[in-house]
C-alpha cells in the first residue's frame, strides 16, 4: 500500500515565516482509519457478543443454521436475532456496523442474509495489536 505523504503547512504574517514539516512518519492514514471504525464496532457489548458466538457457530447456534453449503460458517440474521433477544432492526444495524468495519462477511440468499466473521480481517487486527500497539 502507498504511503500518503501529510505536509502540514504553518505561516505567519507577523514574522514573514512559512514552514512546511511532513508529519506522515510512515503512518498509513487509511488502515488508522480502519482501525478506529473496526474498534467502534467492537466498542458495544453486544457486537463484540456476536462477533464471539461467530467464532464456533455450531457451539452457539442450532446445527441445522449452521450448514448452509454455499457459505460456510454463514449464521442467517434471524438466527443471530433470536440468540441475541434483539429486534430485527437493532440486529441487523450491529451486524452491518461490523460488515462496514470489515469484520464480518454477508452473504444473501433470497430473502435471507447469513453473517459469518472475516478471518482475514480479525489475523490482521491480531497483527496490528501485536506489532503496533
Amino acid at each position: 500500500m502507498e504511503k500518503c505523504i501529510w505536509r502540514l503547512h504553518l505561516s505567519s504574517t507577523d514574522l514573514k515565516m512559512n514552514t512546511t514539516i511532513d508529519i506522515s512518519e510512515n503512518i498509513d492514514i487509511i488502515n488508522v482509519m480502519d482501525y478506529v471504525m473496526i474498534f467502534k464496532a467492537l466498542s458495544n457489548e453486544t457486537r463484540l457478543q456476536m462477533l464471539h458466538w461467530l467464532k464456533e457457530p455450531e457451539l452457539h447456534f442450532p446445527p441445522s443454521s449452521c450448514n448452509y453449503e454455499n457459505f460456510p460458517g454463514g449464521i442467517c440474521v434471524g438466527q443471530i436475532q433470536e440468540k441475541a433477544g434483539l429486534s430485527q432492526s437493532t440486529t441487523s444495524q450491529y451486524l452491518a456496523i461490523m460488515q462496514r468495519a470489515g469484520l464480518l462477511e454477508a452473504r444473501r440468499f433470497g430473502q435471507w442474509t447469513y453473517y459469518r466473521r472475516n478471518e482475514e480481517m480479525l489475523h490482521k487486527l491480531a497483527t496490528y495489536f501485536r506489532e503496533e500497539l
